[in-house]
């Protein structure tokens, strides 16, 4: 089966099967022609950061700090302490192929190049795919009004080694372990990737 190039704009309910499912595993790559859109939005986001200008959530904190400069390493410290708040969910874990289903989903939704996150975001949840790491995500749980922010939070827990996944055998581990085992490099998230 040939590898899914993503890109933001076709994925088909039948490509998101085949990446989903533990027996097909069909690879994911990013497509060529989305990751030159991804590296133009977040050279806007660097230029954000190096003028020091006021944007939301990549020089302010979010929510009621949304009026809270933040510059030079707080912007990291940031991004790690949005993801590990949100991380709230509970119960019963979504299956690895639903699991699955939101990495590509959140993959190729980041494909589009609007987001502002660098490209090697797009490619951890690729190789994550390819190599059959997947994060423990709670059922239950939200946090504001999009219903998705607490899962997406127990996904970019296990991108930056942070969490739980499932290896490729099922059993549960360390996502830090996981990605070692997988030979993925755990992210360190930079400005604006952790409310992406």
């Amino acid at each position: 089966m040939n590898a899914l190039h993503i890109n933001g704009n076709d994925l088909t309910l039948e490509a998101v099967r085949e990446v989903a499912s533990i027996e097909a595993r069909r690879a994911v790559l990013l497509a060529p022609d989305a990751r030159e859109l991804v590296n133009r939005a977040r050279a806007v986001v660097e230029e954000i950061v190096a003028r020091n200008k006021v944007s939301y959530a990549i020089t302010t904190g979010v929510g009621k700090l949304s009026d809270t400069r933040i510059a030079g390493d707080q912007i990291r410290e940031l991004q790690l302490n949005l993801v590990r708040s949100h991380a709230v969910g509970v119960g019963e874990t979504l299956s690895v192929a639903e699991t699955r289903a939101m990495m590509l989903l959140r993959a190729n939704s980041l494909a589009k190049g609007h987001s502002g996150v660098r490209v090697i975001v797009i490619d951890t949840l690729c190789e994550m795919l390819n190599r059959g790491v997947t994060p423990v995500v709670p059922s239950q749980g939200s946090v504001g009004a999009s219903g998705d922010l607490a899962p997406l939070a127990h996904l970019a827990l296990a991108l930056i080694g942070e969490g739980e996944c499932f290896d490729d055998k099922g059993a549960r581990v360390a996502s830090a372990e996981a990605l070692k085992l997988a030979q993925i490099k755990p992210l360190v998230l930079a400005s604006k990737e952790a409310v992406s």
